[in-house]
């Protein structure tokens, strides 16, 4: 997707440890214009997949998620929280999640209530780098026994391992901007 290409190049910062901050239009404050773009090429990307619901995980998937969900007749946005609360009653679906950008481990939750069978899921977060997270969030899809209809990705780092992995296991996996070298001096190199 070249506007979000643009944008990774204009206003990304490569920082030390492979981190790419992307937090003044994609994780903390956030373009709504830019995300209207991503949602509709999400659509696009997965058009006649019978999509019913998204399935994000907390927080800086949640908005994307929001908005792309317009694109999909509204369909309803899930998201799994990273802390148990007490506003989770009943069975819930749990994986364990590391985050490469906190670096720690979280214990995810759906509620059971939100994810079934009837379902057919698209997935939707912001990076994918080691796979981490995407992998948990499979993991429930599996375990509610919905059809996991693929994963969109905004940005994934191509030169760690979670694409491959992700794609190996089978999954439909669409990265809106694939990073295949990002270095502070040189900036951030595209796939494709």
């Amino acid at each position: 997707m070249e506007l979000l290409k643009q944008r990774i190049r204009r206003d990304g910062q490569v920082m030390a440890g492979n981190v790419l901050k992307v937090d003044s239009f994609l994780n903390h404050q956030m373009d709504i214009r830019l995300f209207g773009e991503i949602g509709k090429e999400f659509r696009r990307r997965f058009e006649g997949c019978g999509i019913n619901k998204i399935l994000t995980i907390e927080a800086s998937g949640i908005g994307i998620a929001c908005i792309a969900a317009q694109y999909f007749d509204d369909a309803p946005v899930v998201f799994a929280k990273k802390n148990p609360t007490k506003n989770i009653a009943g069975e819930v679906y749990t994986s364990k999640v590391e985050s490469f950008t906190h670096g720690r481990v979280y214990n995810v939750i759906v509620s059971k209530r939100f994810l079934g069978p009837e379902d057919r899921v698209l997935i939707i977060d912001d990076f994918l780098a080691n796979g981490c997270a995407l992998m948990g969030l499979i993991d429930i899809v599996r375990a509610s026994g919905a059809e996991l209809a693929g994963a969109g990705i905004v940005i994934e780092k191509g030169f760690q391992e979670g694409g491959r992995i992700i794609r190996g296991m089978g999954v439909r996996l669409e990265s809106l901007a694939i990073v295949e070298s990002m270095s502070e001096e040189g900036g951030v190199v595209f796939r494709g």
